[in-house]
């Protein structure tokens, strides 16, 4: 078999293995049993009930949800939308210090999600974490595409999307330029969009945090198991129809990556034991997922995951500038997690052999997305000055730190962030503060979740179309 063959073959007969593990067999389970013998079967008539309902719903169900509110108790960090274009809201948080950085933090997290993995709880909130830091921090919140987005492609992520933040950012913070970050996808975008500003010899951007992002695809991880020319027209056929990816499919998709944790573990608990599902802050944020714009992600799919363009000079066009990531002269900050089942880390590491700017690569515990919401206290964290681009031996080299790499982080962005001055006040003349931090985007139903109609919840007679207009 090739090595595509291969990984597809063991992808699926681990699929095959969870299923037929005796954990996952109720007969076979010890716990099940006994919590069967104990209850007189009650858990089996709980779980039915349960059953009967996630069927209906057309979904399994893992997060109690009710407990939990935007704005109030998750993506609660306290500021103002300062820009919104078609596909972005820009948040402009308050500051928590007497003085800030100079130099702002500009934040671009994936559209896959909601922002606010960034924001869940003040305990685990990255957003609260930099602002008590001193630092001022943007956040773009991206829109929830419908079927009117279907023509909406990855260029106009940037000149709808990031190019209006930038220009939002320096002028409210006064700074001529930013810190930018990029997580997952939205760090590939911003890599691109750097690329082409680069040549054209615009330097707002003054540094880069990539956080689980890959610039070069050529190993992708368990994810490229579904993603082939065979695939990719499949998927196309279904997204016509729309416009758009169902949110359902993706999800079902990175449900796949990890089937014990995010399938088998609901179905055991749920539907055998007879339990019902925890209120926890992180579940609920994986079930606010998002739709994918057709031709958007299409384009995404073959010029990275299939022909791994993003790496070859001149293959890609942004801006009228032949993408190369040799411009990128910037000094990076990149972390990859050393259990990520979607950005593997040694892709994420593999940045610096394409860029030619100094790169400080961290390595964190636990996988994609809690080995980044992962707050002082927590974990580890490895690192290694050697500016070697050989992953294995960077790892043979590293050396291992007690505790988060946020600490890390604050300390290399606050040594390229500029004095301390007093911070600035949220939005100004040109782009005036709107309604309260989270914004409506946020708002805007895809995926598991519910929640109220946004411009109820706003408390707001315009719709987001009229902001948009306007």
């Amino acid at each position: 078999l090739s090595p595509r063959e291969r990984s597809r073959v063991s992808f699926y007969l681990r699929q095959f293995l969870d299923s037929i593990s005796p954990s996952n067999v109720p007969l076979l389970n010890p716990a099940v049993v006994r919590e069967t013998l104990e209850t007189g079967g009650g858990n089996l008539l709980s779980g039915m009930e349960t059953l009967s309902g996630d069927l209906s719903a057309g979904r399994v169900k893992r997060v109690e949800g009710s407990g939990f509110e935007l704005g109030v108790n998750v993506a609660a960090s306290k500021g103002r939308v300062v820009l919104r274009t078609r596909i972005l809201e820009l948040i402009q948080y308050e500051p928590m210090t007497d003085k800030v950085h100079a130099r702002p933090i500009l934040f671009f997290p994936p559209w896959i999600n909601k922002f606010y993995i960034l924001d869940l709880q003040p305990k685990n909130s990255m957003v609260r974490y930099l602002t008590d830091q001193g630092f001022t921090v943007f956040m773009a919140s991206w829109k929830n595409p419908d079927e009117s987005y279907a023509d909406f492609g990855m260029e106009d992520y940037v000149t709808e999307g990031i190019l209006p933040a930038l220009e939002a950012a320096t002028s409210i913070s006064g700074s001529p330029d930013v810190n930018a970050v990029g997580y997952c996808i939205g760090g590939t975008l911003l890599s691109i969009a750097m690329a082409a500003l680069r040549a054209k010899g615009d330097t707002r951007i003054h540094t880069t945090t990539f956080l689980v992002s890959l610039q070069d695809f050529a190993e992708p991880g368990d994810l490229g198991v579904f993603i082939d020319e065979e695939q990719i027209e499949a998927l196309d056929r279904r997204m016509a129809k729309k416009g758009y990816l169902e949110a359902s499919e993706m999800a079902t998709t990175m449900n796949l990556l990890r089937s014990n944790d995010l399938i088998w573990n609901y179905v055991i608990n749920n539907y055998y034991l007879g339990q019902k599902p925890m209120a926890f802050d992180l579940l609920y944020w994986n079930a606010d997922s998002t739709r994918m714009p057709r031709k958007m992600h299409r384009y995404y799919l073959r010029n990275m995951y299939i022909s791994n363009n993003l790496v070859k000079p001149g293959k890609l066009r942004f801006l009228g500038e032949a993408i190369d990531l040799g411009k990128i002269d910037q000094e990076i900050y990149s972390v990859g997690t050393m259990e990520d089942h979607i950005v593997p880390w040694q892709g994420a590491s593999r940045t610096r052999r394409h860029v030619s700017g100094p790169v400080r690569f961290v390595l964190a515990t636990s996988g994609h997305i809690a080995g980044i919401v992962n707050p002082p206290g927590k974990g580890s964290h490895l690192t290694n000055e050697d500016p070697t681009t050989d992953p294995e031996a960077w790892l043979a080299g590293a050396e291992t730190h007690a505790g988060s790499w946020w600490n890390d982080w604050a300390s290399w962005l606050a040594e390229r962030s500029g004095k301390r001055v007093k911070p600035p006040l949220l939005g100004n003349e040109e782009y005036p503060a709107l309604e309260q931090a989270p914004g409506t985007y946020v708002r805007e139903t895809g995926g598991d979740a519910t929640y109220p109609a946004a411009d109820a919840a706003l408390g707001v007679e315009e719709s987001p179309s009229t902001y948009a207009k306007a």
